[in-house]
């Protein structure tokens, strides 16, 4: 019996996947408390919806692109907007402490473009060799 095999799940796609899961919860929470977080924040309502849509679809392509996508881009793709995240928040303090008004809006506006760009070039990518071979017509399985 000819049986095509489900492609495993191994640690790093298990680590995608749990990555991907986050931002979605992230941009729900960003989403559906957008108001006291804007205030909380000194952001704009539009742009924490903003940001909460980006979330929710790069964590949405995230996790269809788990299984699909070379794990190496995947694996620097997060560690390139995390980074960027943990920069990106302490530029927001260090300016929020200093008096400045502009703290959350950095930090929410990076939310807004980094996972916009971290979804495009997931899912431009070309596939994993492993997902295209899994996928060819007439392979063994």
């Amino acid at each position: 019996m000819n049986r095509p095999l489900a492609p495993r799940v191994t640690r790093r796609t298990a680590g995608v996947l749990a990555d991907g899961a986050f931002k979605v919860l992230l941009g729900v929470a960003a989403a559906t408390a957008a108001v006291p977080l804007g205030r909380l924040l000194g952001v704009p309502l539009w742009l924490m919806a903003a940001a909460g849509a980006a979330l929710l679809v790069c964590g949405a392509v995230e996790i269809a692109c788990a299984r699909h996508r070379p794990a190496r881009l995947q694996t620097r793709l997060m560690i390139g907007y995390d980074i960027g995240w943990v920069l990106t928040a302490l530029a927001g303090y260090l300016l929020a402490r200093r008096g400045g008004g502009a703290g959350g809006e950095l930090w929410m506006g990076y939310q807004t473009a980094a996972p916009l760009v971290f979804a495009a070039v997931l899912f431009t990518a070309a596939p994993a060799p492993e997902a295209s071979a899994a996928r060819a017509p007439g392979t063994a399985g």
